[in-house]
């Protein structure tokens, strides 16, 4: 059987190459003035997308930088809450934050 490489990318909080599959991709979402990043676990929402570690520390090496502008190219301040959320959400056994508590952390019913 033929083992096939990895897409390999880069952390834009950190800056170390990881595969793909190990990475969070954020995607920026809306336009001019309202404009906010969202976690993309599943990698198919459309645009370009930065990726990063899901840890608190490259988060916010990534916001203190300002690498997710460079990275999705776009210029202002987004609203990062919906990435916060995810980031600091408690994980299940999977690796996926247990979507049950990060429903009801935001107030919408589960």
């Amino acid at each position: 059987m033929v083992r096939r490489a990895q897409p390999e990318r880069t952390c834009v909080g950190c800056r170390r190459r990881a595969p793909a599959s190990e990475l969070l991709r954020i995607v920026a979402v809306g336009d001019g003035d309202d404009l906010s990043l969202r976690p993309d676990p599943a990698r198919r929402l459309p645009g370009r997308g930065a990726n990063m570690h899901p840890d608190p520390a490259c988060f916010a090496q990534a916001l203190r930088r300002r690498a997710f502008g460079r990275a999705l190219r776009f210029t202002g301040v987004p609203d990062h809450g919906a990435v916060a959320e995810y980031i600091d959400a408690p994980t299940t056994t999977s690796g996926q934050p247990d979507r049950a508590r990060v429903a009801s952390r935001v107030g919408r019913p589960t």
